[in-house]
């Protein structure tokens, strides 16, 4: 072959091209979840600057850290495929730059969906109960698993 390969997509490009065309890809929705990682750790470092916030119990502080904590966790694992990027450049290993990127905004949404699940947790338990915290919290997590994990798989299956 002249350098180009066939990908089983059909595309006529090199390995080369294959990969910019990915890192591409990720980049963007690097930007995307960036965004909202973004607005839903500026939201969390609000919280104890309101006047309520002092009347959280113990177990609703421990949750809100714990929040605070995987939006830190996440804000790092969103920047970490540009770090290395960054420091890989010109070393001529995009390939592996790829596939650890993957790997990174992999967890990134894991860590946003149990982000999400613990705010709504919090958030039912701090307006309504503990009860309605667990079981707010509990059908976000279906819907999370429904919309991140069942449906990626189902139009994967449907194309095959």
């Amino acid at each position: 072959m002249n350098g180009q390969d066939t990908a089983e997509d059909g595309r006529d490009e090199s390995l080369q091209e294959r990969q910019d065309r990915k890192w591409e890809d990720m980049l963007q929705e690097l930007r995307v979840m960036q965004t909202g990682v973004q607005l839903l750790a500026g939201i969390l470092l609000t919280l104890p600057f309101q006047e309520p916030f002092a009347d959280l119990d113990t177990t609703q502080r421990t949750v809100y850290l714990t929040l605070v904590v995987l939006a830190a966790t996440t804000t790092t694992l969103v920047m970490t495929p540009v770090a290395l990027h960054r420091r890989l450049s010109g070393h001529y290993v995009k390939d592996r730059l790829v596939i650890w990127a993957h790997r990174l905004m992999v967890s990134v949404l894991a860590f946003v969906a149990l982000i999400i699940v613990g705010m709504t947790e919090f958030v039912f338990d701090v307006v309504l109960d503990r009860q309605a915290g667990l079981i707010a919290s509990g059908a976000m997590a279906c819907v999370v698993v429904l919309l991140l994990v069942v449906l990626p798989r189902a139009v994967v299956t449907a194309a095959d």
